[in-house]
């Protein structure tokens, strides 16, 4: 995996910028920037989002962070009973149960067909 400062460096140089134009499109020095390419100093998190905007790319993608795979927001009752071996008590189920009724009216989500 990449470091933030070699990821850097590499989407400039394919973009044909030199530190110094890249630096100047940024509004940093250009000693700073090359601090940031060879992982001496990083950058605030301020300077790291106008760096992520100015090659569109995530944060995540700058430092080499590879996207999850986890592909659903949604929770399961399987995943509340993890601790319990999978298994939840009925109790702890009708509780979990309501609180999500509450929350949905809460929020006047849809109801879902059971």
């Amino acid at each position: 995996m990449a470091s933030l400062g070699e990821n850097i460096s590499n989407l400039r140089k394919s973009r044909g910028l030199s530190q110094a134009q890249l630096a100047d499109r940024l509004g940093i020095a250009t000693s700073t920037l090359g601090m940031y390419e060879t992982n001496k100093r990083e950058p605030s998190n301020q300077t790291l989002l106008l760096i992520a905007d100015f090659f569109d790319k995530t944060v995540d993608e700058l430092l080499g962070r590879q996207p999850s795979t986890h592909t659903s927001t949604e929770l399961n009752y399987e995943d509340l009973g993890l601790p319990y071996k999978g298994v939840i008590s009925e109790d702890l189920n009708d509780t979990f149960r309501l609180l999500a009724q509450q929350y949905a009216e809460k929020h006047n989500l849809p109801k879902k067909d059971q």
